[in-house]
């Protein structure tokens, strides 16, 4: 349990330095890159099934899942500084970038091996998910992150900027619940089991969700101050 904190805390903390670079340039070029490395990446080992011990209990989800769910905490921060089509404007980044991936990576499969290259078939078996896995990520993280963006925005609006806390929570929550239920159905249907997976990927998430909520304000802290 300590570990994965830790790893979440890690992972998280990266969303500081797009922060930093937001504050100085008034741009978030950094938070965009990071979010889309993110993503990318994600897709990419998301074909490992893990097992994650989290104290009250054991869940198997995709090892990238803690990296992914980050990518709503990048929502809300570009979001509460630039606005929600800003916001969007990133999510149809990443979508394009993971078309480019998918297509690059049926490329390199389709490539016939040298005579000498003994690696072809463990190359198949960890590459050859990817296509379903990132067609999974359109359809889940299109839907999902807009919603968060929209959820985000209109609760930020009613309260007038209060309240960061519950516009972060009662963005992302939601919003995560729809994306594991939609990711892990597309990607993993008839391979692997549904349930088990939906239930650990929303747990997870959750978790990293919660733990977000102090970088939340650190990153708003960090872009706003003088």
């Amino acid at each position: 349990m300590l570990q994965i904190l830790l790893w979440i805390v890690a992972i998280t903390a990266f969303t500081i330095l797009g922060s930093m670079y937001a504050r100085k340039f008034e741009r978030p070029d950094a938070l965009i890159g990071i979010y889309v490395a993110f993503a990318l990446f994600s897709n990419i080992v998301a074909a490992k099934i893990a097992q994650f011990n989290l104290g009250f209990g054991n869940f198997f989800a995709p090892a990238a899942v803690i990296v992914f769910s980050v990518t709503f905490l990048i929502t809300d921060i570009v979001n509460e500084k630039f606005g929600r089509k800003e916001t969007q404007r990133m999510i149809f980044i990443a979508f394009l970038s993971q078309v480019a991936i998918t297509f690059f990576t049926w490329l390199v499969l389709s490539l016939e091996p040298a005579p000498f290259w003994q690696n072809q078939s463990a190359f198949e078996v960890i590459f050859g998910q990817v296509p379903r896995i990132i067609a999974a990520s359109w359809v889940a993280s299109l839907i999902s992150e807009n919603l968060d963006a929209y959820i985000f925005d209109w609760f930020k609006r009613l309260t007038k900027g209060k309240h960061l806390w519950a516009r972060n929570i009662l963005s992302s929550l939601p919003a995560m619940a729809l994306d594991s239920v939609l990711f892990v159905t597309i990607a993993f249907y008839g391979i692997q089991p549904i349930g088990p997976l939906i239930l650990g990927v929303l747990v997870i998430k959750w978790l990293v969700g919660i733990v977000n909520i102090p970088f939340m304000y650190l990153n708003r802290w960090i872009m706003y101050r003088k």
